[in-house]
């Protein structure tokens, strides 16, 4: 099936609402904040600066970039009313910080007026990235930045023994959910092509051993296979408590890995 992520409002509001909420426990995470705390730190936010993050979800990420932008200007967009719905209805206390419908190959924002621009964990839900990076150099500064933060989706694994069933789990729900698994080897030229300088290139290992933020990899695809009849619902519930028999007694193993681009628009 192609991926529900180019459509999210097609998919339906029960995968927008139980996305939206695994976005925010994903982000929730320590590793997570890490990565993302580490890429904001070589951002600065004058009181009169525009931040925006293209491709927002439900705003777990904008959240945490206008904390740290306050009082300057963030705006997150977002190609589905669905997840926007949920971000306005999630933000709080950050008086600085709007939602938008948009998309990212067509920013509703003039020429030159945009001083830092994330993409985080998006690339690899689009076809063709070029349009959204050749839309980022339109609107950024010169010397404006780009940051592009995504899962190296073909490495990723729920495998603890050859064969695990949760593993197989993980790599359908790759092939289902993910548009480019191997979008994350191509950011470097992609991004210089568009015109920017790339000044760091860097990765960051996630495990994920005893909660349920790898569930969705396992409860969406097994709603997958059950829609076309490859599976009934006993298996469907047996992988689910599997997952959460190995996240009790300290056997589960999800492993991730995230890649961070820094460009500068020349």
């Amino acid at each position: 099936m192609p991926d529900p992520f180019q459509d999210v409002d097609a998919a339906g509001e029960e995968f927008i609402s139980s996305f939206a909420d695994s976005m925010d426990e994903r982000q929730s995470d320590p590793t997570m904040e890490l990565i993302v705390a580490s890429y904001l730190s070589k951002l600065t936010f004058p009181e009169d600066s525009l931040t925006v993050e293209v491709g927002c979800g439900a705003g777990a990420v904008t959240r945490r970039v206008a904390e740290r932008a306050n009082p300057a200007r963030v705006i997150g967009f977002e190609p589905s009313h669905g997840f926007v719905k949920e971000a306005k209805a999630r933000v709080t206390g950050h008086g600085n910080v709007t939602f938008e419908v948009a998309d990212g190959a067509s920013l509703p924002l003039k020429d030159e007026s945009v001083d830092n621009l994330i993409m985080h964990t998006v690339l690899t839900h689009v076809e063709d990235p070029t349009p959204l990076l050749i839309e980022a150099s339109r609107v950024l500064k010169t010397g404006g930045v780009l940051v592009v933060c995504d899962a190296d989706f073909s490495k990723a694994s729920l495998g603890n023994f050859p064969y695990d069933p949760l593993d197989a789990c993980a790599k359908i729900f790759v092939r289902e959910f993910v548009t480019d698994p191997h979008a994350v080897a191509k950011l470097q030229k992609l991004v210089s092509d568009a015109g920017f300088n790339v000044e760091d290139f860097s990765f960051q290992s996630r495990s994920v051993l005893d909660n349920d933020q790898m569930l969705p990899w396992v409860v969406e695809t097994g709603k997958v296979l059950m829609e076309r009849g490859e599976i009934s619902q006993e298996l469907h519930d047996g992988l689910v408590s599997e997952y959460r028999r190995r996240a009790r007694n300290g056997t589960l193993y999800g492993y991730q890995v995230f890649a961070t681009l820094i460009g500068r628009r020349g």
